[in-house]
């Protein structure tokens, strides 16, 4: 926790103080999840805030799991890329966007069964009136803005490889964003009725995409998004071992008398090649990408 970025970890605070907080009051009687989930704007307890607080509850330890650790992977990155405020805000806009996505289709659906006036539920002996139909809509959980975030990491890292289970081999994290959109996207229209919100998903990437877009397209001193930017998180670990061969230098020229000053600069000029050559090897392909010496060498390098 003490290496995360500083949003990430407050986000991941927030999540799981809330999934404490309606476990909690669920014991005493008071339902976290209706007062503050998303419902059906046609509902009678709609309301506009919901918009914001539906994306930090969660109906489950494996919901809320799945989505922490996919923000702790993903977001940690982008948030070192673009900086806490602007990570925010991009968080916020996919939730956002991602719930007035889920309400355009629940609309849709609503109107596509002629408005429900009755519907049957179950074996079909219940009969519901409109507003009790459209009030069983509720939207929970923080997943349209961690797609978001797993797309803005594919658009800024498309060539990173990452290993997902149960894959036995790597995958480059532009192809993994073209998966999971196939996949919500198939779900979505083979099963809709399972219970999750697949085009509250799309539409949190729909609304990420959208977003940085339009800072690529319109730049400025507080606004920058490109490849650029995303390498930044590889050469700060550069000047590291740049900073740290320094200090080593003048150690080394008060401690050691045997080896010349020409001796000295030629090792350490051919150390720092073979380092400069593992991080570029990093930044085209990926860290997986490193043979084990290399790896070992990088490791070395980062204790002096």
């Amino acid at each position: 926790m003490n290496n995360m970025q500083p949003m990430t970890k407050n986000l991941l605070i927030v999540n799981f103080l809330a999934f404490v907080a309606t476990w909690v009051l669920e014991l005493r009687g008071i339902d976290l999840t209706s007062l503050l989930g998303l419902h059906f704007f046609l509902a009678s307890d709609f309301h506009i805030y919901q918009f914001f607080t539906y994306m930090f509850l969660h109906g489950g330890l494996t919901h809320i799991f799945f989505n922490m650790f996919a923000l702790w992977m993903f977001g940690n990155v982008i948030e070192q890329v673009w900086g806490p405020k602007k990570f925010l805000f991009y968080y916020i806009c996919c939730g956002v966007g991602a719930g007035l996505v889920q309400e355009v289709v629940q609309y849709g659906t609503y109107m596509y069964e002629g408005l429900a006036a009755y519907q049957y539920v179950n074996t079909g002996t219940v009969q519901m009136t409109t507003d009790a139909y459209i009030n069983l809509w509720t939207t929970i959980g923080a997943s349209g803005a961690v797609y978001g975030i797993l797309l803005a990491f594919g658009m800024i890292f498309p060539n990173e490889r990452l290993f997902i289970i149960p894959f036995p081999f790597p995958i480059k994290a532009k192809w993994l964003v073209v998966g999971y959109i196939a996949i919500e996207l198939f779900s979505a229209m083979s099963a809709p009725g399972d219970g999750v919100a697949h085009m509250a998903h799309l539409g949190g990437m729909l609304f990420g995409w959208i977003l940085i877009r339009y800072w690529k397209n319109h730049p400025d001193s507080s606004q920058r998004f490109g490849r650029s930017n995303g390498m930044e998180f590889f050469d700060r670990m550069k000047r590291k071992f740049d900073e740290r061969q320094q200090s080593s230098r003048m150690t080394a020229e008060h401690t050691n008398y045997r080896e010349t000053d020409e001796e000295y600069n030629a090792r350490q000029h051919q150390n720092q090649e073979e380092i400069d050559a593992i991080l570029d090897k990093i930044r085209k392909s990926g860290y997986d990408s490193l043979t084990k010496e290399e790896k070992q060498k990088l490791f070395d390098q980062s204790r002096r």
